[in-house]
């Protein structure tokens, strides 16, 4: 089993470099706010419950007129002729994968993303290669899959991570010369836009999550979307028991199909999805504005022509110019009262279920594991919460720095 790169420890400082830590509140000083900035946004409303009792009265509490309309709703935002909901977004990777993939074929997929958009690579028999991350927008690195293609490849597995949408004229074009299928993993790119287009027009098929911190929850869930009929006919057989009259079964399929309830709170907060997403960009152009001027901190490029839609807010540290490690200056940071997260910890070819799949070549991804961190991100970020984190990271820089 391959190990992951050891993250760095401690490091060595003169005594005036550990004089200027007692400056922050990890060391004993009063901390910039003593109620936390919230991280996420994750309540429901008033119409979310009103929506969820109108199910419970009518009894009808499996898929049926919400999940419809969910699905009826969703394919006209994201360009879709076809939509899908189902139990989660684990399960919709599964969905999409089945049709697309066999047993034994190579696919190609991010060495630097949340692990479903692999695991279900290999939980169908497949094989994962792992591409590269690109250093400044995170998204999969299109030169780095072109290198790694095989003549067993058959498909290329892309996330749309933490919102922004990858390079799709690239992965594309790839896909087009070499015959993949192309699966977007878009479960944190719920209203993100590709040269103006919604995600849903792009690719053989694209799935979202609806867990409960994404954009769009429903606590659990998941989302496919499709343009062609076949292929949307085929996962909904896989949804459901491959059942096309009741107790008719045409293949052997599963019970992944959403409930009502979910589809209720899905249906509910969709009517403010659109608004939300765009505080979201709102506050990320804040956030640029107060990262870009932190000497030692690198907020996030975005894709050209892409409009993201910011699930997270992820920067990197220039470790070279700090005394500290990333987890050492994110610990100082929550002492301050601005709690952070750190997606992620490792990249993927390092994660034990998928060692054996690794051929250590994907050396950005390695090295952001120990630089990244994500900010608060939600649509109820205030002129005050931003203070603090901007007050927070400048004190931390500077009882930090090298």
């Amino acid at each position: 089993m391959t190990q992951a790169p050891a993250h760095p420890t401690t490091k060595p400082r003169t005594p005036q470099q550990e004089a200027r830590l007692k400056s922050l509140a990890a060391f004993g000083a009063t901390p910039i706010s003593e109620k936390p900035v919230p991280f996420m946004s994750t309540g429901l409303t008033p119409e979310d419950k009103a929506a969820v009792m109108a199910v419970l009265d009518s009894g009808m509490l499996r898929a049926a007129k919400k999940c419809e309309e969910l699905e009826q709703r969703w394919g006209a935002i994201t360009g879709a002729k076809h939509a899908m909901t189902c139990a989660n977004g684990t399960v919709a990777l599964q969905l999409a994968y089945e049709p697309l993939i066999k047993p034994g074929d190579d696919v190609l997929v991010p060495a630097w993303s949340y692990i479903a958009t692999v695991s279900m690579v290999v939980a169908r028999g497949a094989n994962p290669v792992f591409v590269d991350a690109l250093p400044d927008t995170y998204q999969i690195d299109p030169r780095d899959a072109a290198r790694k293609i095989t003549r067993n490849t058959t498909a290329i597995a892309c996330t749309h991570l933490y919102g922004c949408p990858v390079d799709i004229n690239a992965i594309q074009t790839l896909a087009d010369k070499h015959s993949l299928m192309v699966i977007y993993d878009a479960a944190q790119a719920h209203l993100a836009t590709y040269n103006g287009r919604p995600l849903g027009e792009f690719g053989d098929a694209v799935t979202y999550s609806l867990y409960a911190t994404k954009n769009l929850a429903t606590g659990e869930g998941g989302i496919i979307t499709c343009n062609d009929d076949g292929l949307a006919r085929e996962i909904q057989l896989l949804r459901s028991h491959g059942e096309t009259d009741k107790y008719l079964h045409e293949q052997v399929g599963y019970n992944y199909r959403l409930n009502d309830m979910a589809g209720a709170i899905g249906c509910s907060r969709l009517d403010r999805l659109e608004e939300q997403t765009n505080q979201r960009r709102e506050n990320a152009a804040r956030y640029h504005k107060i990262i870009s001027k932190i000497d030692g901190l690198k907020p996030p490029l975005v894709t050209h022509g892409s409009d993201p839609a910011w699930h997270l807010y992820v920067c990197q540290m220039e470790l070279a110019r700090f005394t500290c490690t990333r987890d050492e200056f994110c610990a100082a940071l929550k002492a301050e009262g601005v709690p952070t997260a750190v997606h992620y910890p490792r990249a993927l070819p390092h994660q034990p279920a998928l060692a054996e799949f690794s051929n250590n070549d994907t050396p950005v991804a390695d090295n952001l594991a120990r630089k990244v961190f994500a900010l608060p991100m939600h649509h109820s970020l205030t002129d005050d919460h931003f203070r603090i984190v901007e007050e927070a990271l400048t004190r931390v820089v500077a009882a930090y720095r090298a």
